[in-house]
């Protein structure tokens, strides 16, 4: 590595499952992602990675603080990061580096930076950034309870997709910080809505395969292990929502791809530091289901790669580690990569040494939380540790499996565990209640919920939908008004050409 300070380029991905890369596969991979296989090829993968929590904003919390989410009350998607918890960003620019997150974070609330020098562009106002497709009017955006649109072909023009906006004021600030002369490196987080729902894209992708070629998941159509704590979704839908997951994951890996070549081409890649992740993965069908939440590898199993600039340019080997571990080891490893102090109090592993060297860390168990029970999910504790998982719940039965011998997770060892399964079910159990108590942690969640205002749920401008620009006088402008609140000149444009004089 150079002498000065590497820059960092995090690559933040939403809801891509560890499990989809073509590279895992021997043949006919369901996806095709070379961007990302070509990152791992000239870096450090780890290629067993968790995610502290299977829900875009506590995870995220989680990740940001390098702490577990009960110890930064990341409890729900709408709750926000509390104050004086030391943020990633926030140490690097405390270190010297200008800072600068674009696209979504799915923060709640008005702490928007949360240690970031700058955002020019994404979901500002303490909404998530998932664009409604096809595009909706303002106020039906507005009332609706959730995300809007069917599987399949994108209705928005690729230019004003999210994912090509984060491209762009990614590309900007880059190239602002290297004419600017700046002496400082720069800590860029490009944060990518795809391939979360409505799971749409370009139809080269969306309809790139036939239903009939996409394979049928794992464990399908019978739910796999029998447990009240999670129910299958049913219907041919299903399988759509996965052959249109897949299509997202291969548009994604073909903008991350731009990204790269662009800034490779001139030279901004030189001496950074590259991190390419996302928050949670996704079930795809598998087990029945489509979402996430639940302690099933799928949802809880991330990409994880840093790749280094010696890596990059051929002078350093690559290296593949199998050690399970946690993305809230992010933290204190970038930070020992970049010479940037480490706060106290992390709950992250540094993973520098790895990084650099290959060699498996000594990591110790990895968890998993879902600690805020809805109608679909209840809460649970899931611990990874070898070969074993652990799944603890407050309300129902425990569950084990051994992933080396069951993958997919179709046999629960926990009733009628013997021999090595009895003692990993003694040693984890008492590894959860060292660890977590729940009463403990329903009271702390009760007790933020209580304080969120209105103000703190909403952010500063919870009356404009979806994404924002921030821009250099400090207005907050709503980047969707072409889509949500357009000016029509035309209902429809092939009439309007028929009629146009001199048409023929």
């Amino acid at each position: 590595m150079s002498e000065a300070r590497p820059n960092v380029l995090f690559l933040l991905s939403d809801q891509h499952s560890g499990r989809y890369l073509s590279r895992r596969y021997d043949s006919d991979p369901p996806v095709q992602t070379p961007t990302f296989d070509g990152l791992a090829a000239s870096g450090t993968s780890f290629e067993q990675t968790y995610c502290p929590y299977p829900l875009c904003t506590p995870s995220r919390m989680s990740l940001l603080t390098g702490r577990e989410a009960q110890r930064c009350g990341a409890w729900e998607n709408w709750h926000m990061l509390p104050e004086g918890i030391p943020t990633l960003p926030e140490s690097f620019s405390d270190a010297g580096y200008e800072t600068c997150l674009v696209g979504k974070m799915h923060l709640g609330g008005d702490r928007q930076f949360v240690g970031f020098d700058e955002r020019p562009y994404g979901d500002l106002t303490g909404m998530h950034g998932h664009q409604s497709d096809p595009p909706l009017s303002y106020w039906e955006e507005r009332n609706s309870s959730g995300l809007r649109g069917e599987p399949g072909v994108t209705g928005i023009p690729e230019s004003l997709l999210q994912e090509r906006n984060t491209v762009e004021e990614g590309l900007s600030f880059v190239r602002e910080h290297a004419a600017s002369d700046a002496e400082d490196p720069w800590f860029l987080c490009a944060s990518f809505s795809r391939p979360h729902a409505p799971f749409t894209s370009p139809s080269r992708y969306a309809e790139r395969r036939d239903p009939d070629e996409v394979p049928d998941p794992e464990v399908w159509p019978e739910p796999g292990i029998d447990h009240p704590a999670v129910e299958p979704e049913e219907g041919e839908d299903v399988l759509e929502v996965r052959r249109q997951y897949f299509a997202c994951i291969d548009y994604l890996d073909e903008i991350v791809g731009d990204f790269l070549a662009l800034l490779d081409r001139s030279g901004h890649l030189e001496n950074t530091v590259v991190v390419y992740a996302s928050d949670h993965g996704s079930m795809a069908g598998e087990h029945g289901q489509t979402g996430k939440k639940v302690w099933y590898e799928e949802s809880t199993r991330v990409p994880f790669t840093v790749q280094l600039p010696g890596q990059r340019s051929g002078n350093a080997e690559s290296a593949s580690v199998e050690t399970p571990v946690s993305l809230v080891d992010l933290f204190p490893t970038l930070c020992r990569l970049c010479d940037v102090p480490v706060p106290a109090g992390l709950d992250g592993v540094d993973l520098s040494e790895a990084v650099r060297t290959g060699e498996e860390p000594d990591r110790g168990p990895v968890v998993s939380d879902y600690l805020s029970p809805s109608l679909d999910m209840t809460e649970y504790r899931m611990v990874r540790d070898g070969r074993y998982k652990y799944v603890y719940f407050p309300d129902h039965e425990d569950l084990l499996f051994d992933l080396e011998a069951d993958p997919h997770e179709r046999t629960d060892l926990s009733t009628d565990a013997t021999g090595e399964d009895a003692a990993a079910l003694d040693r984890l159990r008492e590894y959860v209640s060292e660890t977590i108590d729940f009463d403990v942690v329903r009271a702390a969640r009760r007790r933020d919920e209580e304080q969120l205002t209105e103000h703190q749920l909403g952010g500063p401008g919870a009356r404009t939908p979806l994404n924002a620009y921030h821009l250099p006088d400090g207005r907050v402008v709503d980047a969707g008004t072409p889509l949500y609140a357009p000016q029509v000149v035309a209902e429809e444009p092939s009439q309007v050409f028929r009629d146009w004089p001199g048409h023929e």
